[in-house]
């Protein structure tokens, strides 16, 4: 098992930035172990190496940063957990899509330790979760708001960045940006599906989700 690192309060963005930077680099030399942070930051906005300038709707409402990790914008702040892994991709087959694969199945698996069924879409990014108590939408299809969001980057194999799941965050808050670029869907949280679950609740069950995916 990797570190598990966890954090109280609210985690600078910076601050985070620069320790995964440190643990990155020790993991690749081998002098440090494979990580997992979980967190919370202040509100802020992070643009991705494919963000939309114009998907920055509210570009004075919070600080952006440049998280050089895949994906377009996202939010994060307090309420939403934050799962930084460092881990040698190197050494778990060298797959990236197969790694994203399994990221996306340690959120999947979490999130049904609570009873919700989250979804992968084609040509969407993240976990998603079905709406039927909202309006359908204009094809008829059932309305889906994401839960969960999913970025990584790659530096000598070591990845970095990671996953983001809404806890309680203030939804509100999401509306500065096109979350990941995608206008005909919303966004969710445990709590706003009507289940009130602690961060000390979702950090057990990622856990052990971790390692029902990864292995000990």
């Amino acid at each position: 098992m990797p570190e598990w690192k966890i954090s109280e309060g609210l985690t600078d963005y910076e601050d985070a930035l620069a320790f995964m930077e440190d643990r990155v680099a020790g993991i690749a030399s081998g002098s440090a172990d494979e990580c997992v942070w979980l967190l919370e930051h202040p509100p802020l906005y992070t643009s991705g190496t494919s963000a939309r300038r114009e998907d920055l709707t509210d570009p004075d409402r919070f600080p952006v940063y440049d998280a050089r990790r895949g994906g377009q914008y996202t939010y994060h702040g307090p309420g939403q957990r934050v799962v930084y892994v460092m881990l040698d991709v190197g050494k778990r087959g060298r797959d990236v899509r197969a790694f994203v694969e399994q990221l996306e199945r340690w959120v999947i698996g979490t999130l049904a330790e609570f009873n919700i069924s989250g979804h992968i879409r084609a040509g969407r990014v993240g976990v998603w979760v079905e709406r039927p108590d909202k309006p359908r939408n204009a094809d008829g299809s059932v309305a889906e708001d994401k839960i969960a969001a999913i970025g990584i980057r790659l530096r000598k194999w070591i990845s970095f960045h990671g996953i983001s799941i809404n806890v309680e965050p203030e939804l509100e808050h999401f509306t500065g940006i096109v979350p990941c670029g995608i206008t005909e869907h919303g966004v969710t949280s445990l709590a706003d599906l009507g289940l009130p679950v602690t961060m000390q609740d979702l950090d057990v069950a990622l856990m052990r989700g971790f390692r029902q995916v990864f292995g000990d």
